[in-house]
C-alpha cells in the first residue's frame, strides 16, 4: 500500500512533535528485534565507530595511525564495539528512545597511513576494506562483534552494519606500492590487487567524472580501487561475504554507494539476501539540493532495498536551516515523494550524516535542531539520527562533520525530544504506517496530522523562532476531548481542545513552537501498514504488519492467488508471516481477508522473483540508432518485461565497457534458467524490434556471465 498524501490547505509533513494519549492506547508489539524486515517503528542512531566510545583501549592502532586526542580527524581516534556496548548497557541509547544502531562497515580495512597533500589519512572510517570476512581489529574481534549483537538484542535494539562492495581501498595503476594496491583478501588468503590485475578483480576504466550514471558505475570513484562485479569470484565472494555477517546476527544493512554500482548485480544481491536471511536493507544514493531524480526512485521501487532518503534531508535543511525555502516547500517535497516511491514508508529520513556537513551550527538558534528532529521522528519513513546530534554536535564537510562525540548527556532538550517522540512509532501506528494530510499551513507553519485506522497524530510547527501564529480554522481527525502536548512544552508547544467534528479551537503557537497530540484506539478491521521484504522468490517467507487481523488464522492474496493453511506460519492481530506462493514471476498487489472475510487495503508493488538470481551482462554489438534513439533488452522471464517494451530493461549503456554502436547492461535474471530475449529500440512512443529468430541462452546457476550477440536486422 502506497502512502496517501492528501494536501488540503496546510503543509503535509511535520516537525513539531508533540504527542499525549487520550482513551485507551494500544500499543504496537515489541517488533524491535524479532522482525528484521520492518523497521517503521524503529528510530536508528547512525554511530561512526571510531567516533563514539573507546571501550577498550587495548585495541587502538598504534604509531602514526592513532591520536588519542582526535585532533587529526583523518587518524583513529579510539572508538570500538566495546564502547558501544557500554553505552548500550549504561541507558544512554534506550533512554533517548533509540531501537536500532547502524555502525560502521566492520570489515578489515587497510592499515597503510597514506599521506595526501601533507596530511595523513587512515581508515578510521571503515571504506578502505581489505577482507569483508574479518573484522577491523581496531573496532575488536568476532567476539567483540557477537558480544555487541548480543548487547543489543538484550536491549531490544536492532544492529546494522554498514556495507561497502562497490570498492577496495586507495589504489595506483601506476605505483604498485601505493598504499595496499587496493588488495582484497578472502578471510586472509590474497585474491589479487589492483596493479597486475590478471584475474579481473577491478575495473581499470580510470576515475569518473560524474557525468553520467554508467560513467560513475563503471570507473573508479576518486582513486579507489573499483570492484568488478561482473566478475564470478567477486561475485560469489561478496555474496559470501554479507552471508557470513547474518549469520552473525545482523538486523540491517546499509550498502554504500548504490548509484555506483552495477543495478543488475544489486538486485542479484539483495535476491541473495532475501532468499537466505531477509533483513531490511536501504542504500546510499547521494541526491543535491533541490535534486529530484527518477532513476533514484526507479532503484528505490525494483531493487529489493530502500534509500537513504536525500529528497527529504535536503529539504527539510532548507527549511529549517538555511530558511532557502518555505513550508509550501516542504509539502511538495512530502508530496511529490510519496507518489514517487512506491514504499515511502520505507525510506530512511535523516537530516545530517557523514556525508554532509551537520545541521547545526555553533552560531545558530538551537530550536532549528530541534524542530527538524521533531519533523523527522513524527514523519514518514524511517528516522535515522546522527551521532552528537542530541549533543548539538557542529562541524563542516568530511572530516570535521566526523568528529568524537563530546558528551554523553541526556538532559539537553534535543536528547529529550528524541526521549518523547522516539516511543510513538511503536505506540501509535498512525506515527509508524499512516497517511500523511496537511491541515494548516502558511510560509512558516505547518500542522499535519498522521492517520492509520483511527489512531491519529497531529503535528503543528511554527519555525519562525520571533513570531507566533495564530492558528484559526483548523479541522483534525481527533476525537472532540482536549488533548496535551507530546512533548510537555518542552519545544513551547501547547495544549489542544477539540470540538465536534474535528474543529480545534483557536489558539496561539508560540514562536518556534512545536506540539504533538495523538489519539490511540484498536483498529477492528485489518489494514496492512507494511510488508517486507518486498522481493523474494516462491517458498520465501514474507512478513505483514499491521493492525486488526485478528486472532484466527484468515487468507492472504498474492493477486488472486489465496494463501491459506499450513504455509501462512504465523498469525497475530499485529503480524502475519506468510510463504510466496507458487506464482509466476511478476509484481503482485498483497492483501488480506480476516476469518470473518473481511478484506484488507491493498499493499502493491510486491515483485515475486522468478527463482534464485545471478547477474548477467548482456550486450549487443552493431546497434545502429538515431539522435534520441536508445536500445532496451525484453524477454521471456519477468525480469526481462516478459517482453512488454514498457517494461523493457534500459536504456542500455555505450561509452565505457563497450562503446557505441555496441551496448550493455548487467541484469539480475533467474539461476539456471533458459531463457529467450531480444533487444529493441525506443524513441518515444515508437519501437523498433530486432529482426530474426529470439536470441536464446541458459543462465549459469552461480556467479556471473556474459552474452554477446550481433543485433539482427
Amino acid at each position: 500500500m502506497k502512502k496517501i498524501y492528501k494536501l488540503t490547505t496546510a503543509l503535509a509533513l511535520s516537525l513539531s512533535l508533540a504527542l499525549s494519549l487520550l482513551g485507551p492506547a494500544h500499543a504496537a508489539p515489541d517488533t524491535s528485534v524479532s522482525n528484521k524486515q520492518n523497521f517503521s517503528t524503529d528510530v536508528i542512531y547512525q554511530i561512526f565507530t571510531d567516533r563514539f566510545s573507546d571501550g577498550n583501549p587495548a585495541n587502538n592502532p598504534t604509531g602514526p595511525a592513532f591520536d588519542g586526542t582526535c585532533t587529526n580527524l583523518r587518524l583513529y581516534c579510539g572508538g570500538d564495539w566495546q564502547g558501544i556496548i557500554n553505552k548500550i548497557n549504561d541507558g544512554y541509547l534506550t533512554g533517548m528512545g533509540v531501537t536500532a544502531i547502524w555502525i560502521s562497515q566492520p570489515v578489515e580495512n587497510i592499515y597503510s597511513v597514506i599521506n595526501y597533500s601533507g596530511v595523513n589519512n587512515t581508515a578510521y572510517h571503515g571504506y578502505w576494506a581489505r577482507d569483508f570476512k574479518k573484522t577491523n581489529p581496531a573496532y575488536g574481534t568476532i567476539a567483540d562483534f557477537q558480544n555487541l549483537i548480543a548487547a543489543a538484542h538484550a536491549k531490544n535494539i536492532k544492529v546494522i552494519i554498514d556495507f561497502a562492495p562497490n570498492h577496495t581501498s586507495p589504489a595506483s595503476s601506476d605505483q604498485p606500492s601505493f598504499a595496499e594496491n587496493g588488495k582484497l583478501y578472502n578471510n586472509g588468503t590474497l585474491l589479487g590487487g589492483y596493479t597486475n590485475d590478471t584475474q579481473n578483480l577491478f575495473h581499470h576504466n580510470g576515475g569518473t567524472d560524474f557525468s553520467t550514471t554508467e560513467n560513475g558505475i563503471y570507473k573508479n570513484l576518486y582513486d579507489l580501487a573499483d570492484l568488478n562485479h561482473n566478475n564470478s569470484t567477486v561475485d560469489t565472494y561478496l555474496k559470501d561475504a554479507i552471508k557470513m555477517w547474518l549469520d552473525l546476527g545482523i538486523d540491517g544493512i546499509r550498502m554504500d554507494a548504490v548509484k555506483h554500482m552495477p543495478f543488475g548485480w544489486q538486485k542479484s544481491f539483495m535476491a541473495t539476501v532475501n532468499n537466505y536471511k531477509p533483513v531490511f536493507t536501504f542504500g546510499e544514493w547521494f541526491l543535491g539540493v533541490n535534486e529530484v531524480s527518477a532513476e533514484n526512485h526507479k532503484f528505490a521501487n525494483e531493487s529489493g532495498m530502500s534509500l537513504l532518503d536525500f529528497r527529504f534531508a535536503q529539504k527539510v535543511r532548507q527549511v529549517f536551516r538555511d530558511n532557502t525555502d518555505n513550508m509550501y516547500g516542504l509539502k511538495s517535497m512530502l508530496e511529490g515523494s510519496a507518489t514517487d516511491y512506491a514504499q515511502v514508508e520505507d525510506q530512511v529520513t535523516f537530516i545530517d550524516n557523514h556525508d554532509m556537513e551537520r545541521f547545526h551550527n555553533n552560531s545558530a538558534n538551537r530550536r532549528k535542531l530541534e524542530q527538524a528532529l521533531a519533523f523527522t521522528l513524527t514523519s514518514r519513513g524511517v528516522p535515522a539520527i546522527y551521532y552528537g546530534t542530541e549533543q548539538y554536535m557542529s562541524g563542516g564537510n568530511d572530516p570535521d562533520n566526523r568528529a568524537r562525540i563530546p558528551s554523553f548527556s541526556t538532559t539537553t532538550t534535543a536528547y529529550q525530544v528524541i526521549k518523547k517522540l522516539a516511543p510513538l512509532r511503536k505506540s501509535n501506528p498512525a506515527i509508524a504506517y499512516g497517511t500523511t494530510q496537511e491541515r494548516w499551513i502558511n510560509n512558516d507553519v505547518l500542522i499535519y496530522e498522521r492517520k492509520f485506522g483511527n489512531n491519529v497524530a497531529v503535528i503543528a510547527v511554527n519555525r519562525n523562532v520571533n513570531t507566533s501564529a495564530s492558528i484559526t480554522g483548523l479541522v483534525t481527525s481527533l476525537p472532540a476531548g482536549s488533548y496535551t502536548d507530546v512533548l510537555g512544552g518542552l519545544l513551547n508547544g501547547n495544549n489542544l481542545t477539540v470540538g465536534s467534528g474535528g474543529s480545534a479551537s483557536n489558539f496561539t503557537l508560540a514562536a518556534g513552537g512545536t506540539a504533538v497530540w495523538q489519539y490511540t484506539t484498536a483498529v477492528t478491521a485489518p489494514t496492512i501498514g507494511h510488508v517486507g521484504p518486498m522481493m523474494a522468490k516462491p517458498g520465501a517467507t514474507v512478513t505483514i504488519d499491521g493492525r486488526g487481523f485478528g486472532a484466527t488464522k484468515g487468507t492472504v492474496y498474492f493477486g488472486t492467488t489465496a494463501v491459506t493453511g499450513a504455509n501462512i506460519t504465523a498469525w497475530e492481530d499485529t503480524q502475519i508471516k506468510v510463504k510466496i506462493p507458487a506464482v509466476a514471476g511478476g509484481v503482485y498487489n498483497i492483501k488480506i481477508a480476516n476469518s470473518a472475510g473481511t478484506s484488507s487495503n491493498v499493499h502493491d508493488n510486491f515483485e515475486v522473483l522468478s527463482g534464485d538470481q545471478v547477474s548477467v551482462r548482456f550486450v549487443v554489438n552493431n546497434a545502429t540508432t538515431a539522435l534520441g534513439q536508445n536500445v532496451y533488452l525484453a524477454g521471456s522471464v519477468s525480469e526481462l518485461g516478459n517482453w512488454d517494451p514498457a517494461k523493457a530493461i534500459g536504456p542500455l549503456y555505450n561509452q565505457v565497457i563497450y562503446q557505441y554502436p555496441t551496448w550493455y547492461y548487467d541484469v539480475s535474471v533467474p539461476a539456471g534458467k533458459t531463457i529467450e530475449f531480444k533487444f529493441l529500440k525506443k524513441q518515444g512512443s515508437t519501437v523498433t524490434w530486432e529482426g530474426g529468430s529470439n536470441h536464446t541462452f541458459t543462465a549459469p546457476t552461480s556467479g556471473t556471465a556474459t552474452i554477446n550477440v550481433n543485433w539482427q536486422p
